[in-house]
């Protein structure tokens, strides 16, 4: 069987999606006529006609609209092969490019990328952004993971991975105190240092003082892990808080665990895209 011709396939999707001969040779910079005698090679070999004239314009045929899927599962593939070849040639370092949610814990992703740190051969690019902004990089081969504590929505045609990387306990922190906290009761008295409010980790909390009958004290609602850290470290308050956040004030005695609270959890994910030509280096990131 002859090979397909990709340039006859680029002008077949190039007609398609104008809908018109004219605006598709514009678009290529060619003529009208030369772009037709392209199509008319593609349809000969295909032994199918593609297009359907009406009017002016130009309609799939049941044969095309299956041509154009084809296409665009070909192109798709040809932008991930170049997207994952890119530097890689010999002498040259492989590269993740990471997209990491601002409100992360630093400490968390340090952990997680750990695996590819000191390795000569190897270059991680990380970003740091909103949660649809870095989804959107991902979907444009931009990046080649997205770290964030929700998972991507998956849709029926939805190429989205979601891996659960981490699902780490929360806990209250803070200074030593002269006598033990007590759950949930000093709650009430307390000042808090709490996550955001669209956060699921705060809106499991606003549950259990529910629960309890108890109005919290807040004195500050922070949606940056990192700010998350800085006040627990430095207010006085307490904090609700992963402790992998804290870890190295819980190792030097500046902060410590009141009381975990096993109800609440904070999940964290790595987020890819099914792609014909993954990164070889997520398979230290994510396993697989």
């Amino acid at each position: 069987m002859a090979a397909l011709n990709y340039h006859h396939l680029r002008y077949f999707h190039a007609v398609a999606r104008e809908g018109s001969l004219t605006r598709a040779a514009q678009q290529l910079n060619v003529s009208p006529s030369a772009l037709s005698v392209q199509i008319g090679a593609l349809e000969a070999q295909l032994g199918q006609k593609l297009f359907d004239r009406r009017g002016r314009g130009l309609l799939l045929t049941e044969a095309g609209r299956i041509a154009l899927a084809h296409a665009e599962t070909v192109f798709r593939s040809g932008e991930e092969l170049l997207s994952t070849l890119k530097g890689l040639a010999p002498g040259q370092r492989q590269v993740l490019r990471v997209g990491a949610v601002a409100t992360l814990s630093r400490n968390f992703q340090l952990g997680l990328l750990r695996p590819l740190l000191g390795q000569p051969e190897v270059g991680l690019e990380i970003t740091s952004g909103g949660f649809e902004e870095l989804l959107a990089r991902l979907e444009a081969h931009a990046l080649d993971l997205v770290l964030a504590n929700q998972p991507a929505t998956i849709g029926a045609e939805s190429e989205w991975q979601n891996t659960l990387v981490a699902d780490q306990p929360v806990s209250l922190v803070g200074r030593q105190r002269a006598t033990p906290l007590r759950f949930p009761a000093d709650l009430a008295t307390e000042a808090l240092v709490l996550p955001g409010r669209g956060s699921a980790l705060r809106a499991g909390f606003d549950r259990l003082m529910d629960e309890a009958g108890i109005t919290p004290r807040v004195l500050a609602e922070v949606d940056d892990m990192a700010m998350l850290r800085l006040l627990a470290r430095e207010s006085g308050a307490v904090t609700l808080v992963p402790p992998v956040v804290v870890v190295d004030e819980l190792e030097a005695g500046v902060l410590v665990e009141h009381c975990r609270l096993p109800q609440l959890h904070e999940a964290f994910y790595a987020i890819t895209r099914r792609r014909r030509f993954p990164n070889p280096l997520l398979r230290l990131v994510v396993g697989g």
